[in-house]
């Protein structure tokens, strides 16, 4: 089957295929909406607070990498059958696959404790301790994938996409000059340095997260979803892309218009929140925060649960919702641990979580490059791909995309290394 023919059932819009793509909506609305997680929401409202407008114009180009890179492995599920750990450990051996997985594990480790601190500060704003709140949410996260279905699973997930509102009514009741906002979106302003340098990394990284290649692939294969069928994916892909693009694009708008205008020093969405109280008023503050709880609560139930996908696929053992504890004992163990584990951290008093959800944007983003290197290699395979390889548009987007992002970590590395060297490089 070839690749116009999967495109060609797009142009008819009949009962059938309408009811075809609600049928297969799911895996690129969630695994899109769940990257705009604790730690996506505090990178984006320290991008709106401490540059303002300046980086909005990245989101254009961001939102083009995202869909490409998230199609691709879309794609490859549908093609393959099989999720991205699997296609790594046939193609390129045990032992690479164990390393990208260590390194994946720790990364997203430090992802989901960014979930549960998340959780704390949004229901500290509402007054509830985080010595009830967390243990809690590990409790409900747990419950849900353990004992759920796969169906019932990716509804809860559907409605907890919807409750992303928030921010872009908040960011309209923050009453940008909208003029400004357009010329920010499409006019790159803004000077080279350290910090911007760094932002820019976890701005990438928090928008194209290594783990969301991984869950997304997963999830294709695990919902059945062919290349006959695909063509009905990629919508679900495209427009859940747009979806989380849209709600990070009015978080820089929300914070740049109120924080940085004012003046005001935040370092976390919860500070991000509270700041809106005297500048917008109290609703504002009580979406940001719903806004907060929402994605964390739903990013700690996702990010553990690709993390046990992309690990058991990697090392062959079996793995997927629909199962129990007996069928894959790992699968659900390591889940198990990894909520255990964030949880507990989060409760330890004065554990660095700004630090941690900061950073692990980075660290996502300095791990992005090579993750996309195995995708290219494998989607280019016309063994295991057919027609249905990648054509010249979307590798030339993709390897634009990982010589961006390794020139940016490598800028970024060396500037921690020999200090100043940016701003000797910009003149500043």
């Amino acid at each position: 089957m070839t690749a116009a023919k999967i495109i060609a059932p797009l142009r008819k819009i009949n009962r059938r295929n309408v009811f075809m793509f609600l049928a297969l909506l799911g895996p690129g609305i969630i695994t899109a909406n769940v990257d705009n997680d604790a730690g996506g929401i505090t990178t984006y409202s320290l991008a709106g607070a401490q540059f303002g407008l300046k980086l909005l114009w990245m989101m254009l180009p961001t939102t083009v990498a995202l869909v490409v890179v998230q199609e691709m492995c879309a794609r490859m599920g549908a093609v393959t059958g099989k999720g991205l750990s699997d296609l790594i450990r046939e193609s390129f051996g045990v032992k690479i696959t164990f390393y990208v997985m260590i390194a994946l594990l720790l990364t997203n480790l430090g992802n989901t404790v960014s979930e549960f601190a998340g959780i704390a500060a949004s229901m500290e704003l509402f007054g509830v301790s985080k010595y009830v709140s967390v243990p809690l949410a590990a409790v409900a996260v747990w419950l849900l994938i353990v004992k759920g279905s796969y169906r019932l699973v990716e509804k809860v997930f559907l409605v907890a996409c919807l409750v992303f509102i928030a921010y872009p009514v908040a960011a309209f009741m923050s009453g940008p000059d909208w003029g400004q906002v357009l010329k920010a979106s499409v006019v790159p302003d803004f000077k080279v340095t350290p910090d911007a340098v760094t932002m820019m990394i976890g701005v990438v990284g928090t928008t194209i997260a290594p783990w969301m290649q991984f869950y997304q692939q997963a999830s294709i294969v695990e919902k059945g979803i062919t290349k006959a069928d695909y063509n009905f994916s990629r919508l679900d892909v495209i427009l859940g892309c747009f979806m989380a693009i849209i709600v990070a694009f009015f978080i820089v708008v929300a914070c740049a218009d109120t924080i940085f205008k004012a003046g005001i020093k935040v370092e976390t969405a919860a500070d991000a929140a509270m700041a809106l109280t005297p500048l917008v008023g109290q609703h504002a503050t009580t979406l940001f925060a719903i806004g907060l709880f929402n994605a964390s609560l739903f990013a700690a139930c996702v990010l553990p649960l690709s993390t046990a996908y992309y690990v058991c696929e990697g090392l062959g053992w079996e793995l997927g919702v629909d199962k129990d504890f007996r069928e894959a004992p790992q699968f659900f163990w390591l889940f198990t641990l990894l909520i255990a584990i964030s949880a507990g951290i989060i409760l330890l008093p004065g554990a660095p979580l700004i630090a941690i959800m900061f950073l692990s944007q980075v660290v996502n983003g300095a791990v992005l490059p090579f993750v996309l290197i195995f995708m290219l290699i494998l989607i280019n395979d016309k063994r295991l791909m057919g027609d249905f390889v990648n054509g010249p548009v979307f590798n030339t987007i993709a390897w634009a995309t990982v010589v961006i992002v390794m020139g940016l970590t490598l800028l970024m590395t060396l500037d921690m290394i020999f200090p100043g060297l940016i701003a000797r490089l910009m003149g500043n």
